[in-house]
């Protein structure tokens, strides 16, 4: 039993370029936003929890989003918190969510 990539059509593989390159802009603005100031993480977090693409951002990406929190400051907070580096939103647990919003509020 193999198992091939099946063949798609042209048509279905620009449809399918053209929903993931609307699912990494769409993660890029609540990104932006954050980064902003528009959104607090709170807010970006009750946002991206009701949406399949944005619930998908790394949680490592959106706090580096905040003012002076690079690479190594983002990976500080996140052991401290007991999230691993590759956690998307949607795999937070409620006390995870919790210590991540008390952080930066």
């Amino acid at each position: 039993m193999t198992n091939e990539i099946p063949k798609l059509t042209s048509e279905q593989l620009q449809d399918a370029r053209a929903a993931a390159t609307k699912a990494r802009r769409e993660r890029a603005e609540l990104k932006a936003a954050v980064r902003s100031g528009k959104l607090s993480i709170s807010k970006a977090l009750e946002t991206a929890l009701k949406s399949d693409t944005l619930s998908r951002v790394l949680v490592l990406d959106l706090i580096k989003t905040q003012p002076r929190i690079g690479d190594k400051r983002a990976l500080e907070v996140l052991r401290r918190l007991g999230i691993a580096e590759n956690r998307r939103i949607r795999g937070l647990g409620r006390h995870q969510m919790s210590a991540l919003i008390a952080e930066f509020h």
